[in-house]
């Protein structure tokens, strides 16, 4: 191990951790990221105490408890370059000691649970419906930056995918695949549907939506990755974070689940009809579900 120079971890002259101007002692073991900072309060106004407010650039943080569980919430803002910048200082924050620069010898894992919004990739799920992410994949760059390591299933996953689009027509990236947290998938999703979530750069072109700009992914290669099977296991969504989160969760050693509520369906183009109440209802749900797992 090595010590870390000031030009890789930056820190501020509080000690406190350079974007999310967080200390270790402000973090949680389990981390709820929401995209829209407005979110965050939205979130934590469930907590029976907060113990911090933190607020620097779009990264706000508030953590607290519920009974015993103590949770911390953060905004990440929109795109896998933002979760780049949230994990990797997560995970600095419990797994360096920022005052020596020295990783610690024993390391710390974090629960990291998304809680977000995304478009449906197939027409019998209608919107306001919860869908978690047993797969991300990544339609954006983010993880080929990293030297990281694929699972056997995560492996066979990608070349499934590879041959699918020989039938359909390859995207302009090359898709990188990881898995959820197979214990949160359980004790925090339930029986909700469970699928492929495919991670996006953007929100326009990059997911098919054409206004006056004409999209590479027309409507036809939407419906051909509503089709897609994986030994049962299909591809339901479309959004912005994911797959970076799996990514970084799985080089870094932590554990992590996407949730999310389905506002629009881009096969029969319907959206939701109020989706402030859709994503209160997934709040509700996620944070009745975390409250019930045991405390660390």
């Amino acid at each position: 191990m090595h010590r870390i120079p000031e030009s890789e971890l930056i820190l501020h002259p509080d000690g406190a951790i350079y974007h999310l101007h967080l200390l270790p002692e402000q973090l949680a073991d389990t981390v709820i990221t929401v995209g829209d900072p407005d979110r965050v309060a939205e979130v934590s106004k469930y907590f029976d105490a907060i113990e911090c407010k933190v607020s620097k650039r779009e990264f706000i943080t508030h953590t607290g408890r519920i009974g015993n569980k103590r949770l911390t919430v953060i905004s990440t803002g929109i795109g896998t370059d933002n979760i780049d910048i949230v994990m990797t200082e997560l995970d600095a924050l419990v797994n360096i000691d920022l005052k020596t620069r020295m990783p610690f010898e024993t390391h710390r894992s974090l629960d990291i649970i998304r809680v977000g919004t995304s478009g449906s990739l197939r027409a019998e799920l209608p919107v306001d419906t919860f869908v978690a992410s047993a797969y991300g994949v990544g339609l954006d760059n983010l993880m080929h930056f990293y030297e990281h390591q694929h699972s056997l299933q995560e492996a066979e996953l990608a070349d499934a995918l590879d041959a699918h689009f020989d039938l359909i027509g390859h995207p302009p990236v090359q898709p990188y695949v990881f898995g959820c947290s197979r214990d949160l998938l359980k004790s925090v999703a339930g029986d909700w549907v469970a699928g492929i979530t495919l991670t996006c750069s953007g929100f326009y072109g990059p997911q098919g939506r054409q206004l006056l700009a004409k999209s590479r992914l027309g409507e036809a290669w939407l419906t051909g990755m509503g089709r897609f099977d994986f030994n049962g296991t299909r591809v339901v969504n479309f959004e912005m974070e994911t797959s970076g989160i799996y990514g970084m969760a799985s080089m870094l050693g932590h554990r992590a689940l996407s949730c999310n509520l389905l506002l629009a369906n881009r096969i029969t183009h319907q959206f939701s009809p109020d989706p402030q109440a859709g994503i209160e209802r997934l709040i509700q749900k996620v944070l009745e579900n975390l409250s019930a797992t045991p405390s660390t």
